[in-house]
């Protein structure tokens, strides 16, 4: 699988991309950015790069640019009535927040669940699978801080 999605022939899912993560130690932005310069400090919103999972239509941007700080911030966009889950293998080696800009977002962390509106930030925990849901009628959009252990 790991060769058709370098050859570009297979598009994955949300769900495989963070199992493919979590198994290799990367963080998602290191997964999906191919193509952007790792010396630049500026990256212009066009030049961002996107993914999109053909399956939920699960929008993910690479907001800030690659480099060896140890934070990055990424732009999620997850449809009216979408559901993405991602195995706990995805968050060993990093931590995270969620911050809502719009909608309403519903977050099970294990068996621990959140209702997330507009401004709401969370932390999360220790690794657990996890199920980022979207209840409304519009798309809800959030901004991940991601910082490696």
């Amino acid at each position: 699988m790991l060769s058709k999605l370098e050859r570009g022939t297979a598009s994955p899912t949300a769900a495989l991309i963070g199992r493919i993560s979590g198994a290799l130690g990367l963080t998602l932005s290191s997964l999906l950015t191919t193509e952007q310069d790792g010396s630049a400090r500026l990256v212009r919103a066009i030049d961002q790069s996107v993914w999109r999972d053909p399956q939920t239509g699960y929008l993910r941007r690479q907001v800030s640019p690659l480099s060896d700080m140890p934070v990055q911030l990424v732009e999620v966009e997850l449809p009216a009535k979408a559901e993405v889950g991602f195995p706990a293998s995805a968050y060993g080696f990093i931590r995270q927040q969620i911050w809502v800009l719009a909608g309403t977002l519903e977050f099970a962390e294990g068996t621990t669940r959140h209702r997330m509106q507009v401004g709401d930030c969370l932390e999360l925990g220790p690794p657990a699978d996890c199920v980022f849901r979207n209840p409304g009628r519009a798309a809800c959009r959030y901004l991940v801080v991601v910082t490696r252990r």
